[in-house]
C-alpha cells in the first residue's frame, strides 16, 4: 500500500496516524470485550499479569491501560498544532480557525454525553466520557496555542498545581478527603455539575489536570514539523519524557501525592505524559525517521478516522455488531469442541476484525468523517 500517496505524508507525521491508529484499536478490543474474555481464561503467572495490564487501575497505581487517554489527549494537541500551522501557511488566522475549534469541540461534546445516553439506555447528563473531556482540553490548548513553549510548560505545570490546591484546600462537609474515592474534591464536583458521584471513581473536573496532556501533545507536534534535525527531536522528546516520569514517581514515591488516574492527580498526569511522550518518540524513530513502514497501514487506515471508529464500537459495535459476529462464530467453531471461554476470545477477535475491515474499506474510498 502507498501510504505516502494516500496520507499526504508530506504533511502528515506518519508515526501520528500509527500511534492514534494503535490506541483505537486497543479502545476497540476493549469494546469487543476482548480482554474481559481473556481473563475469565484465568491465566496465570506472566500471562495473568498481562492481561491485568489492559484493565484500568482500581485506585493508586498505574497500569498500560491508563495511558490510552493521555495518549488520545496528546495526540489530539500535536494534531492540532500540525493543522493550525498549515492553515496559517495558507492565510487562515487564528480567530478565523477558533470558530472552527469551538465548533468540532461542540460536537465532541454533544458526542460525548449523547453516548453516555446509549450506555445507560435513557437520558442523563454526564460529563465522564473521553470526547466530552476532549472539548474542553481542546479550547484550553487552543486558546494558548500561539503562545511561548515556555508559557505553555508553565500554563500546563499551573493546571496541575491549580488542580493540587483544589483538591488538598476546598474541603466540603463529606468531601473531605482529597485521594479517597468518593470523599475528594472532584466527586464534590460531580455533584454540583451533575448531582451525582461515578461509582468507579471517574470524576468531570479532570479536564483541568488533563489539558496538561493536550497541550504537551501542542509542543510535541510543534517540535516534530520544526526545522531541528530528527536526532534533536526525538532528544528532547526523550529528555521531556524522562522529566516527567521523575517527577511523577518522585511524587508519588515520596507520598507527596499519589498516582492515580480515576481523578487525575498531578503525578498521573506527570508520569502518564512522561509515558506518552516516550511511545510518540520511538513511534517517531521507528515511522518517520527509519521509515520501517511495510506494516504500518494497518494501524494508518484507523487512525484516518479515528472518531468514526470509536463511535462505531461504542454504540452500534457494543450493541449488535458483538452480538452478532458471536452467533456465527459460535455456531460455525462449535464443533472444534473448545469450551465457552475460548469461543468468546474468538467471536472478539472476529469483531475486532470486522471493526478495523471496515475502517480498511473507508481508507480505500478515501471517506473520512471529520468532526
Amino acid at each position: 500500500m502507498n501510504l505516502q500517496k494516500n496520507t499526504d505524508a508530506s504533511k502528515r507525521l506518519l508515526s501520528l496516524d500509527v500511534m492514534r491508529g494503535l490506541i483505537m484499536l486497543l479502545l476497540a478490543a476493549e469494546s469487543c470485550m476482548l480482554y474481559e474474555y481473556l481473563e475469565q481464561l484465568k491465566p496465570a503467572g506472566i500471562a495473568g499479569a498481562l492481561v491485568q495490564q489492559f484493565f484500568h487501575h482500581p485506585w493508586h497505581g498505574l497500569h498500560f491501560w491508563d495511558l490510552v487517554q493521555p495518549a488520545f489527549m496528546t495526540m489530539a494537541g500535536a494534531a492540532m498544532y500540525i493543522s493550525f500551522y498549515y492553515k496559517t501557511q495558507k492565510g487562515i488566522g487564528w480567530q478565523q480557525n477558533f470558530k472552527h475549534i469551538a465548533v468540532r469541540c461542540l460536537k465532541l461534546f454533544i458526542c460525548g454525553t449523547a453516548l453516555h445516553c446509549v450506555y445507560a439506555g435513557r437520558l442523563v447528563w454526564e460529563l465522564w466520557n473521553i470526547l466530552t473531556q476532549l472539548a474542553f482540553t481542546t479550547i484550553i490548548a487552543y486558546l494558548i496555542i500561539r503562545r511561548s513553549a515556555v508559557f505553555q510548560i508553565i500554563f500546563s505545570v499551573a493546571l496541575l498545581l491549580l488542580t493540587e490546591l483544589l483538591y488538598r484546600f476546598v474541603l466540603m462537609p463529606g468531601y473531605e478527603h482529597p485521594f479517597v474515592t468518593g470523599e475528594n474534591f472532584g466527586n464534590w464536583m460531580d455533584v454540583v455539575l451533575m448531582g451525582k458521584v461515578n461509582s468507579d471513581g471517574w470524576v468531570a473536573i479532570n479536564i483541568l489536570p488533563t489539558a496538561a496532556h493536550t497541550i504537551w501533545g501542542v509542543l510535541a507536534g510543534r517540535l516534530l514539523i520544526s526545522e531541528r534535525k530528527a536526532a534533536d527531536k526525538i532528544k528532547l522528546l526523550l529528555i521531556a519524557a524522562l522529566c516527567c516520569l521523575l517527577l511523577g514517581f518522585g511524587l508519588d514515591l515520596s507520598n507527596i501525592t499519589p498516582i492515580i488516574k480515576r481523578i487525575a492527580t498531578s503525578s498521573f498526569v506527570l508520569a502518564s505524559g512522561g509515558w506518552v511522550l516516550g511511545m510518540l518518540a520511538l513511534l517517531y524513530w521507528i515511522a518517520d525517521v527509519k521509515q520501517w513502514n511495510k506494516q504500518a497501514w494497518i494501524f494508518v487506515v484507523v487512525g484516518m478516522n479515528p472518531i468514526f471508529i470509536y463511535l462505531f464500537f461504542e454504540t452500534l459495535g457494543h450493541q449488535w455488531l458483538n452480538g452478532v459476529v458471536a452467533i456465527f462464530v459460535k455456531g460455525f467453531a462449535g464443533f472444534t469442541g473448545a469450551g465457552d471461554a475460548w469461543l468468546n476470545v474468538l467471536a472478539a477477535l472476529a469483531t475486532l476484525f470486522a471493526e478495523w475491515y471496515t475502517c480498511y474499506w473507508l481508507y480505500k474510498k478515501k471517506i473520512f468523517f471529520k468532526l
